[in-house]
């Protein structure tokens, strides 16, 4: 009966683990402070503490709330984290999906697995299907970790991985008859019991690392708006001086970039016209640049990019097609303003080392810009030595 105990006494602990853990991400959920996927997270805690809570009551509560409410209690919860961890990356889930997620895995238990004297066709059947769910919120975390480049979202998805090893194992186990085919707790297995611990310690480090991805994901989202133009989505001065300064050493081509007729084009077509125009040009800008290039608000209609490993020949020529592409963007912007936006863009190349800072190639750059504007505006300008050529 020792065995027995101990078999039962981790159920219980389990239980109340949940409980509190289900009962304290609630609280936190109602603060309004964090997304449903919590709500959901928070359920599924609850429900598992109860189902723990009604298998420790196994041959003391009749058989129908013990054997086939608490493992179906154990199924849905169970198959609502994968709803979860797709609400946190912002992927919805019909509610279809999720009944049917919850209420065909849990049919069994009232009509297949009502025995009480032979636990582990149960044991098998629930532990395969929880493998199941634990792998789909792995793939679901391992997802969200490249997305998102969230390192704790990588540590959920090894916990999830290892979660659902350990339910397969388990799940093998009882199908050789090695834990036994008697009542739960009186199979007098070490290993289930064993198996139980080590479970109870993975659903507790299973919900800290949930409340570690929002707290990973709330620092990254202020690390981006500190370094992130709010209207057009580019970098910033100080996003583009610390993007720039985590170069490696290279050669580059700098654009400086003014939106002509831009102030007109508030006047006469108003500030949200004049938003379309930027977020235009931000569009316009991503379309024609590759995936390590730097784009950044300096400041008004003023924007820089960064072209590392390109010549002066190449950063001009792609400035040409941005000027087409912003062109292409804007062309069905505020039909009746008689004000078009074009660009006048400054080429200057430089290197990526000190002496040499991005003041220094953009005041080079600036110069060129200066030509084109005084030339007649809507065009590229190269700056070469002390003199700017067309």
């Amino acid at each position: 009966m020792g065995m027995a105990f101990d078999l039962r006494t981790i159920y219980a602990m389990t239980a109340l683990a949940c409980v509190v853990l289900g009962c304290v991400q609630g609280a936190a959920f109602f603060t309004g402070r964090f997304g449903r996927w919590l709500a959901w997270w928070s359920v599924n805690n609850i429900l598992l503490g109860l189902a723990s809570c009604l298998i420790v009551l196994r041959e003391i509560a009749p058989d129908f709330l013990s054997i086939s409410v608490g493992n179906t209690m154990t199924i849905v919860g169970c198959a609502l984290l994968p709803v979860a961890i797709r609400e946190f990356a912002g992927r919805k889930t019909s509610p279809w999906i999720v009944l049917l997620m919850a209420g065909l895995p849990s049919l069994p238990y009232f009509t297949v697995f009502t025995d009480p004297a032979h636990s582990m066709p149960r044991i098998v059947f629930s532990s395969a299907v929880c493998a199941l769910f634990d792998m789909a919120v792995a793939w679901e975390a391992r997802r969200l970790a490249r997305e998102e480049k969230l390192y704790s979202a990588e540590l959920a998805s090894g916990l999830f991985a290892l979660t659902a090893t350990l339910y397969g194992a388990r799940a093998m186990m009882g199908w050789w008859g090695s834990l036994g085919d008697g009542p739960l707790f009186h199979n007098g297995d070490q290993t289930h019991a064993a198996l139980g611990l080590v479970a109870m310690l993975l659903l507790t480090l299973r919900c800290m690392v949930i409340m570690m991805m929002a707290t990973e994901r709330t620092q990254l989202q202020l690390q981006s708006a500190a370094y992130h133009d709010a209207l057009t989505g580019v970098l910033n001065r100080a996003g583009m001086s610390r993007a720039f300064g985590e170069l490696p050493r290279q050669p580059l081509g700098v654009l400086l970039i003014d939106i002509d007729n831009f102030k007109q084009l508030n006047d006469s077509c108003g500030h949200a016209v004049g938003d379309d125009v930027l977020k235009a040009f931000a569009f316009a800008a991503h379309a024609v640049t590759r995936p390590g290039d730097l784009v950044a608000r300096h400041g008004g209609d003023e924007f820089v990019v960064v072209l590392p490993g390109l010549s002066q020949e190449e950063a001009a020529a792609l400035a040409q097609n941005m000027r087409k592409a912003f062109s292409t963007t804007t062309a069905g912007l505020a039909t009746e303003c008689s004000t078009r936006p074009t660009l006048s863009i400054g080429v200057a190349t430089g290197q990526t080392t000190e002496p040499e800072t991005l003041e220094a190639i953009l005041h080079k750059a600036d110069q060129a810009l200066y030509r084109r504007k005084r030339d007649g505006r809507d065009g590229v300008d190269v700056f070469v030595g002390e003199l700017q050529a067309a």
